[in-house]
């Protein structure tokens, strides 16, 4: 069975939703952990964060202040790590437009500095995360996370003989994270008992924090280096959210904002030629690999989609309703919501 126990792990950006999700799992399931850093660059977040953890009760965790476009930074923090999860990111797409430098200098050149911090320290295994955005993107946010999986995946090729396995895990909206539609359209509600609309035609896959969660662990666990996990997840119409929340609130349609799409895509029919289904997720496999893809394919029973297959939101077969939209809401986001 796969334990992290006596394992010291590093997560980027570790005060985000995801990193709270996982270090709560990681401290549960595996309590005999050597070490669990929290690496991020937001002082007041990892204050907050360190009331909710307190070292008193959880020995093993670490607060270290630093950002991922520092590289020398990243090398001192993974001194004496194992296992790396990467979820830094800037990932508001409007915020990305508007400052693209930024956006750059912390998704492409903060991916190449931790991919570079790691093959420099002995670190054993590293997952990034990355978002159904960087598929086929149309925003800056999406090209640059796309850009961010490519040097993941190809850090493979250059790793030498340093056993180090890179691979990605990629999925769509988180319920209920930080800056999300969810939570979004509940204050929404409270404050002016109107929820705006971007287009009625909108679709966006769905996914828990601790579905996220799930698929970093598997990803650890199970990745021979260069994967790219797709978690298979439902879809829901963003006007089936605005109806399981607010039902009586208006609805203005305000128009789609720079760079978003109506319907989110995970796998394009030009990854199906690499794409393998594994049962609970798909994975694109590296077009190069130092180990045997029929070995792999036995290994996993990983079975090859049909050329051409796509996956996208508004093409999905799996769909939330209204009711489960709510009774997810109450058990993912806010206990207190009415059903």
């Amino acid at each position: 069975m796969f334990t992290l126990n006596n394992k010291s792990i590093l997560i980027t950006g570790g005060t985000g939703s995801l990193g709270k999700a996982l270090t709560s799992h990681i401290l549960k399931n595996h309590p005999n952990i050597k070490k669990l850093v929290i690496f991020s660059r937001d002082e007041q977040k990892q204050f907050q964060m360190a009331q909710e953890f307190p070292i008193e009760k959880y020995p093993q965790i670490r607060f270290f202040i630093g950002d991922v476009r520092d590289r020398e930074r990243l090398v001192r923090a993974f001194q004496h790590i194992d296992y790396v999860i990467h979820a830094a990111a800037m990932k508001h797409v409007h915020i990305a437009e508007y400052n693209p430098d930024e956006c750059i200098k912390t998704n492409i050149n903060g991916a190449e500095n931790v991919v570079d911090a790691c093959l420099r320290t002995n670190v054993e295994r590293v997952v990034a995360l990355s978002t159904d955005k960087a598929c086929a993107p149309i925003n800056l946010y999406g090209a640059t996370k796309l850009t961010s999986d490519k040097l993941f995946i190809a850090a493979n090729n250059i790793k030498g003989q340093n056993p180090i396995r890179f691979s990605v895990v990629r999925y769509g909206n988180v319920m209920g994270s930080n800056g999300s539609v969810i939570p979004f359209f509940i204050n929404k509600k409270k404050e002016e008992n109107k929820l705006p609309i971007t287009d009625p035609n909108m679709t966006r896959f769905n996914i828990s924090l601790q579905g996220g969660v799930d698929m970093v662990m598997h990803a650890l666990e199970h990745a021979w280096g260069g994967e790219l996990f797709v978690p298979k997840i439902p879809s829901y119409k963003i006007l089936d959210v605005a109806e399981a929340i607010g039902p009586n609130c208006e609805k203005p349609v305000i128009g789609i904002r720079p760079g978003e799409k109506v319907h989110e895509e995970m796998i394009t029919a030009s990854d199906s030629f690499y794409t393998y289904d594994l049962g609970k997720y798909y994975t694109i496999l590296p077009a190069t690999h130092q180990w045997s893809l029929q070995e792999y394919i036995e290994t996993f029973n990983a079975k090859k989609v049909p050329l051409g297959f796509s996956y996208n939101s508004g093409g999905n077969e799996d769909w939330e309703t209204i009711q489960s939209l709510r009774t997810l809401i109450k058990e993912h986001v806010d206990p207190t919501f009415e059903v």
